[in-house]
């Protein structure tokens, strides 16, 4: 059984989510608070984009070097040591973006928000919407090699 489909098809929605949601944030943070919103809202949806990314991308990347064997330590190492990363990664933009004036921050923090939830939806969807059959090795009647 193989997760890539899915979480494939879960990366797609969650860019495609996180493209609409920074586009239209953007045009509201421009209306609201100029320039400063602007830049809020593209610093949001770009942090939120990676930060979503990451998760599925380490869980593709640790399939691939566990062969597929999602009981391996090495695809928990792999995962563990990309949510490692996340966290310090988050801590220093946290620590950066704290002091900057050049954007607005209110935006920022809806645009992320908004952005986290719509991410979560997607990836929803793409897990409602998969097709990835759960039992394997099964003879169905009437197939060859069934027992009479």
């Amino acid at each position: 059984m193989s997760v890539t489909p899915i979480l494939t098809r879960a990366l797609l929605y969650g860019a495609i989510v996180a493209v609409a949601i920074t586009v239209v944030a953007a045009g509201i943070g421009l209306a609201v608070s100029g320039q400063l919103g602007l830049a809020g809202a593209l610093v949001g949806g770009a942090v939120s984009a990676v930060f979503l990314g990451l998760t599925a991308a380490s869980m593709l990347l640790a399939g691939r070097v566990s062969k597929g064997d999602g009981t391996s330590p090495v695809y928990f190492g792999v995962v563990l040591g990309v949510l490692l990363v996340k966290m310090v990664l988050f801590v220093v933009a946290a620590l950066w973006l704290r002091t900057a004036d050049w954007m607005d921050a209110r935006v920022f923090a809806i645009t992320v928000i908004v952005t986290v939830l719509g991410s979560l939806v997607g990836d929803l969807v793409a897990f409602a919407r998969a097709r990835v059959p759960y039992v394997s090795d099964v003879s169905l009647p009437g197939e060859p090699g069934q027992n009479p």
